[in-house]
């Protein structure tokens, strides 16, 4: 099936407020001193006529957020806002009806994991490629959602692991796309330093 481009700005102000959105996921969180604070969120194309709702952005709406820790089990922000994501497929058929008066669906798809095809991942830091934990890394998360765009604030720094996740990523075919100007920002958020 061919991926649906999203309808949003190319801009750089767009993705940068987008990122502001994850970073502000990000100090949510609890920090602890064995692992990151990240935030992250998940963007989804609307139709130019159902924009007027309050998350809409250029096109867009925020489906799910996610941040470190947000669920229980040690959980990442990726996996956290997918999970919240998937929680919405028992509302009627694409999200309707919508915030923005209308019973219009804002994207004709109507199953979440037609919607996250479509979707673009935000997050304030490169998805895990390994844990230490055990658990699944957020970039296999990624690539089994289908999501096909990812916007990354910050590489992961070596403190615990090396990560791997934008190369995963790339590898399969996702479009990687690292957001200049708030790279320190999403580091010094990342280590709680909020």
């Amino acid at each position: 099936m061919p991926e649906t481009p999203i309808k949003e700005t190319n801009s750089d102000e767009t993705h940068l407020m987008y990122m502001h959105q994850a970073l502000s996921e990000a100090r949510k969180c609890t920090h602890v001193p064995t692992a990151f604070c990240v935030g992250c969120i998940i963007v989804v194309p609307v139709a130019s006529d159902a924009v007027n709702g309050p998350t809409s952005v250029d096109n867009a709406i925020v489906l799910a957020t996610g941040y470190s820790r947000e669920l229980p089990g040690n959980t990442h922000a990726e996996a956290n806002a997918l999970h919240k994501a998937r929680q919405l497929e028992s509302l009627p058929p694409a999200l309707a009806p919508f915030q923005n008066g209308t019973n219009q669906p804002p994207v004709a798809p109507s199953s979440i994991s037609n919607l996250l095809a479509q979707a673009s991942i935000y997050t304030t830091l490169e998805p895990c490629s390994i844990r230490t934990s055990g658990l699944a890394p957020c970039a296999n998360a990624i690539l089994e959602a289908g999501i096909r765009k990812c916007y990354i604030g910050a590489p992961e720094p070596l403190d615990f692991v090396t990560c791997e996740g934008a190369k995963i990523l790339k590898e399969a075919g996702v479009e990687v796309n690292w957001v200049k100007g708030l790279e320190e920002e999403c580091l010094s958020v990342a280590r709680g330093e909020f």
